[in-house]
């Protein structure tokens, strides 16, 4: 077996592993993994191109859906994730421990979309977008980790610039943020 990568040239043809092989050791990877995994990050762990990590995957997820596991392989928040497929979300939802319902107001996601599409932003910005205060909207946002704060802007004041996070690329089920639908009027 011989490898494309120069990353794994210097290794013997018996040492490079088999896809099988490296489909369980990805599937490994990302069992222990507490975020997305870059796909950088998981070639140089698995020792193989970039570009072989979005077709392991795809093996991965197609492996583990004929096997009719309740696991699948996603691509969210700048990198990849084993995660319970949909259909069986309800089955984790009864496991869970009962925490309180944490939707956010209409206030609070008005808030969250501005930030997204206009990061890095600071709160005087976005007041003068919604024309409301939005202190409280930030906190919350901030509590949830949807938004962090992202440095100062170099301006009178240096008022402290907000900026979406991982853990928001996740819980929108976005690859990234140009995985954001285009606002009313604009054109993809």
């Amino acid at each position: 077996m011989s490898s494309d990568s120069s990353e794994t040239d210097h290794l013997p043809d018996s040492m490079l592993a088999s896809d099988l092989t490296l489909q369980a050791a990805l599937e490994a990877v990302l069992f222990v993994s507490t975020e997305p995994v870059p796909a950088r990050e998981l070639a140089r762990l698995l020792q193989v191109d970039p570009g072989r990590v979005p077709v392991l995957a795809m093996q991965l997820n197609h492996a583990l859906a004929q096997g009719h596991h309740a696991l699948e392989v996603a691509e969210v928040g700048g990198g990849y994730v084993l995660r319970t497929r949909p259909e069986f979300a309800r089955f984790v939802d009864r496991r869970r421990e009962p925490v309180p319902t944490a939707h956010l107001s209409g206030p609070a996601l008005e808030t969250l979309a501005v930030i997204a599409y206009r990061q890095p932003i600071t709160r005087g910005e976005i007041e003068a977008i919604r024309g409301v205060s939005c202190e409280s909207a930030i906190n919350t946002l901030i509590e949830h980790h949807l938004i962090r704060e992202a440095g100062r802007k170099q301006s009178l004041g240096r008022p402290i610039l907000y900026e979406t996070t991982t853990e928001f690329l996740v819980a929108f089920n976005l690859r990234s943020l140009e995985d954001l639908p285009p606002l009313g009027g604009e054109t993809a």
